[in-house]
């Protein structure tokens, strides 16, 4: 490997940009200064042994690019947001797969405090945070830390920190850098990397829709709230097995049950949905017969894991287990005539004004039932019974 690093200074392949991102006071727009290319370098490893320093070459000479934000960000809540944002992006259009527990996707974060009004203070950068809910987690230790210095009357030494996610704070990597310290000097074998105007023009015509477009088409064209449809663009391949599942299907079902069951399996099994054995048909097939009234959403949710794990289409699975939901209203009439004869006290207390005691016959008959019985159904003829 090479015992230097290369990186565009002078010359960055994007100058100037914007991202918006969503906060609890409505949009805000986060200046980007600059993107440039890097080829990433060695690394020295100091706390591996006490007598030796070690270096990790894996990445040297891999390409990179690196992108440099306005100091626009006023929490660890907006941070968070811009880097989730940003790695949307960053997979939409194939440049990165985001991955930042293996590295492909790494954060320094720059953190300074101020009284309000005030310009902004010394600066501190934490390096290589490697995932968001630690990038937060050093945001907040390190404003805190700087807050407490300067109320003791001290001030703050501009430096470069790491973050220690086991102890949830941050340590003094090395001391204050400027440019000058990184001794650049131009490559003479390489020259400034120049994109033509036409060129430019036909990368954004094959640009894939971004997030915020499909956010939107999403929101138009299948009706569905505007948090929910902003869930599932955030991953592609979710945004993706959302639209073949909606196909045909009540929108509303399918994004509770994305967001919901399917979200909840992924976590508990640590994948993502490429990595999951689900897929559209079987997941789509469960929904239809929860939308035909086949199967009730209670008892689908309760059977979810074990169908995505078995070999069998959902037809045959709900009826091997026979799960299938009950709706034949002369089977549910003789059900309800019972309990309603075996409280009659109760009975009287609903026509008496008492109409919360409907959710008590309506979970007797489920009782009967096994949990059968069309619960929707049952909420319907027995309001027809009392209400006589």
């Amino acid at each position: 490997p090479q015992g230097y690093q290369i990186s565009q200074f002078e010359h960055p392949i994007v100058s100037g940009g914007f991202l918006m991102i969503e906060t609890k006071n409505g949009p805000k727009k986060i200046g980007i200064t600059r993107l440039h290319l890097e080829q990433d370098a060695g690394k020295s490893i100091h706390d591996q042994d006490i007598s030796n320093s070690f270096i990790d070459l894996n990445r040297s000479g891999c390409g990179l690019m690196e992108i440099v934000s306005e100091p626009d960000m006023r929490s660890a809540e907006e941070v968070g947001q811009y880097v989730k944002k940003l790695r949307s992006i960053l997979r939409y259009v194939g440049s990165c797969d985001g991955n930042m527990e293996k590295g492909n996707l790494r954060v320094d974060v720059n953190v300074s405090v101020r009284l309000p009004g005030k310009d902004l203070g010394t600066r501190c950068e934490i390096k290589n945070v490697n995932s968001i809910k630690f990038i937060q987690q050093a945001i907040e230790y390190e404003a805190n830390r700087q807050i407490k210095i300067i109320e003791d009357g001290g001030i703050i030494n501009q430096e470069t920190r790491l973050f220690d996610p086991n102890k949830g704070e941050t340590r003094t990597m090395r001391g204050k850098e400027e440019s000058h310290d990184y001794r650049y000097f131009p490559d003479p074998d390489l020259p400034p990397l120049i994109l033509s105007s036409e060129k430019i023009k036909k990368l954004k015509e094959i640009l894939p829709e971004l997030p915020d477009d499909k956010k939107r088409r999403f929101i138009n064209d299948y009706k569905i709230k505007d948090y929910d449809s902003e869930i599932i663009v955030n991953d592609q391949e979710v945004s993706d097995f959302f639209e073949k599942l909606v196909n045909k299907r009540d929108s509303k079902i399918v994004v509770s049950w994305i967001t919901g069951e399917l979200f909840s399996y992924l976590k508990k099994n640590d994948k993502n949905l490429s990595e999951s054995n689900v897929s559209v048909e079987k997941f789509g097939e469960l929904l239809d017969l929860i939308s035909d009234g086949t199967i009730s959403n209670r008892v689908a949710k309760e059977i979810f894991v074990e169908y995505l794990q078995s070999n069998k289409n959902a037809k045959e699975f709900i009826s091997d287990k026979e799960l299938i939901q009950v709706s034949d209203t002369s089977e549910l009439n003789k059900m309800i005539d019972q309990v309603l004869k075996e409280n009659p006290k109760m009975v009287d207390d609903y026509k008496g004004g008492k109409d919360k005691l409907l959710g008590f016959f309506v979970g007797q008959v489920m009782k009967i039932s096994n949990g059968k019985a069309n619960p929707q159904l049952v909420n319907n003829m027995l309001k027809d019974k009392l209400n006589k």
